[in-house]
């Protein structure tokens, strides 16, 4: 996500933080300030690109000068990638400069109190919210500490916040709520971070936060508070990480990172849009446009299209609209039949790949309208798209998505719930029961990662295998073609995903002695079925490794060789949960094998050309 980066000591806090800031450039962003307080007044530098621009304009730190200080390279969510947008955030009184990482859900409620108050806001950022909410609250009671943690009471989500006073020059205040915040404790002076790489170089021990926790930090005193004010005592602990391996958490490989990352990233991006027991999309979709909607068409390449497969099916079962999966690449050259009744759903991590934006201005020429899902804001499909939704998954350095993918699934349950219930084919009790069951994913997922030592163990079982088979139907079916593609692009072993029905139509002449066939069965409608298809590999020399879940595990063990199980969930979400365990399979197996698993051969993270 976001980096932050914070200091206070005896020298000068611009150099430490521009350093700081190009340590965390391996986390991606899009724009880089700093703030310090000098003289007792905040002065502030920020800039879109990168931190040596920002190095640049402050003159590595001579036109920025104070010996305490904020800084951040953010990754864009509320907002373009602007200057303006840029963090730190002054409050409108210019008293009060934060950095934030995160999101902060209710923010667009506290903005129009804050409004409504006489506050005037300079972006659309829910950091600019938090600013001015912490300093009208500070002009009210007069202490920083309690200001913050009245602010922290009053706002929901997840989220870190570093925050400087003017009235308390040598003092710098942190916040942890559910997003990634650290304290470096160094000889004379102190640092907050979101990963422990800002400051390695100088100090290795560090504070740890617990969520809710407020820290109050001088260059010679770190005191920690409960979120009532109530002071509390903690020890450092020492990092023996080196650099390299502190950038990606600890963890060997940035894929590895991101796959633990998913069940925040999903949060992220479901939780500001769920409100008050409604789909909240951040976007106008009129309801009468909707209703009318005559075809939906889910356009992507790659992963994307395997989400778009996923979308398809999920679309037509609850809003019973017609609905297709099209390759982005094929899109343009199938003479597609579009008027403005058809919708047009680009799916991109990146927003820049070539073929799915010559699919969107081939949908825009012929009358359609465009919605995209991307993850990086401002981008171009971002742009020449009527309608964004953007995931909310941060920068994801491995070439394999994971994270990307599951908040790509995340929007389109979403959308399908909203465009479901403006044309008014679900219940109210079947609205509830899936609104419910989005907002436990995240916790899901968390269950589904801690199969990881299962996985491996069947992972180096199978990983010599030169061809693995995927079997699934209807959305198992979809993630067949998801876990085949994260299996062949890392560990480079030969997979391919066929409906269960299909088998005996040509494919079934494959199956030999010891060929893996991997089994979907979580969609419990379907689970005879594939039991037969698979039992017909099984009579002729295969081994069975079978994903399934608790309530349809005893139906299907008795044909598997090995079982992995998954939570229950609403069926339409299976596919978040059973992606988990073919993610951790592809990386385990690509482990075993020795591969270049954060960057495989041949292959680059956005495809950029035709």
């Amino acid at each position: 996500m976001c980096g932050i980066i914070g200091y206070v000591g005896g020298g000068e806090a611009a150099p430490v933080m521009i350093e700081a800031l190009r340590r965390l450039e391996y986390r991606g962003y899009d724009s880089a300030g700093a703030a310090v307080i000098d003289g007792g007044h905040i002065k502030l530098a920020k800039t879109s690109g990168f931190v040596a621009e920002l190095d640049k304009k402050i003159q590595g730190g001579a036109k920025l000068s104070g010996k305490i200080g904020i800084g951040h390279t953010r990754w864009a969510t509320h907002g373009a990638p602007t200057d303006n947008y840029a963090h730190p955030h002054l409050s409108a009184a210019g008293n009060i400069a934060i950095v934030h990482n995160g999101i902060i859900d209710n923010y667009a409620r506290l903005r129009e109190r804050l409004i409504a108050e006489g506050c005037v806001f300079l972006s659309e950022t829910d950091t600019e919210v938090a600013a001015n909410l912490i300093a009208r609250l500070y002009a009210k009671c007069g202490d920083i500490k309690q200001a913050v943690a009245q602010a922290a009471e009053q706002m929901e989500g997840a989220f870190a916040l570093g925050i400087l006073c003017e009235d308390y020059p040598e003092t710098l205040v942190a916040l942890k709520k559910e997003s990634p915040l650290v304290i470096g404790v160094g000889d004379g002076c102190a640092y907050i971070a979101s990963d422990v790489v800002a400051f390695l170089n100088e100090t290795r021990e560090i504070y740890r936060f617990e969520d809710g926790e407020i820290a109050v930090i001088t260059r010679d005193d770190i005191k920690f508070y409960s979120p009532e004010l109530r002071e509390l005592t903690k020890r450092t602990e020492r990092v023996d990480w080196d650099v390299s391996a502190a950038e990606k958490g600890g963890y060997e490989h940035f894929m590895f990172k991101e796959m633990l990352e998913q069940p925040e990233a999903v949060r992220a991006t479901l939780s500001p849009r769920i409100s008050n027991g409604r789909v909240a999309l951040d976007i106008e979709l009129p309801p009468e446009y909707l209703r009318g909607i005559s075809r939906i068409y889910f356009v992507g390449c790659g992963s994307a299209h395997y989400v778009c497969v996923v979308a398809k099916y999920n679309m037509e079962k609850l809003a019973r609209v017609p609905s297709e999966a099209v390759l982005a690449s094929e899109f343009r050259y199938s003479s597609p039949i579009l008027d403005e009744t058809t919708l047009v759903v680009c799916v991109s991590q990146s927003g820049t790949t070539a073929d799915t934006i010559a699919a969107l201005r081939e949908a825009r020429r012929l009358g359609a309208r465009v919605l995209s899902i991307v993850n990086v804001v401002g981008s171009v499909i971002a742009q020449e798209s009527d309608y964004v939704l953007y995931t909310r998954a941060g920068p994801e350095i491995a070439v394999a998505t994971t994270k990307a993918y599951s908040a790509q699934l995340a929007v389109t349950y979403l959308l399908t719930l909203h465009i479901a219930d403006a044309r008014g084919t679900i219940s109210q009790t079947e609205y509830e029961k899936l609104l419910r069951e989005l907002s436990a994913l995240p916790n899901k997922i968390e269950q589904c990662l801690e199969l990881r030592d299962d996985v491996r163990r069947l992972a180096e079982l199978y990983s010599d295998r030169e061809n693995i088979f995927f079997i699934g139907r209807n959305i198992d079916y979809a993630m067949s073609l998801e876990g085949a593609l994260k299996l062949k692009e890392i560990s480079y072993i030969h997979a391919e995903a066929y409906a269960g029905g299909e088998l005996k139509h040509g494919t079934m002449a494959l199956i030999q002695d010891d060929t893996l066939v991997i089994t979907m069965a979580t969609y419990g409608a379907l689970a005879g079925k594939i039991v037969s298809n698979a039992e017909e590999t099984r009579a002729r020399g295969a081994s069975i490794l079978i994903i399934t879940t608790k309530s349809v595990a005893d139906t299907v063990r008795h044909i598997s060789d090995n079982t992995l199980t998954i939570p229950d969930t609403h069926e339409l979400l299976l596919p978040s949960l059973a992606v988990i365990p073919l993610q951790l399979f592809a990386y385990y197996a690509a482990l075993v094998r020795d591969c270049s698993i954060d960057k495989p051969r041949n292959l680059a993270k956005s495809s950029t050309v035709e």
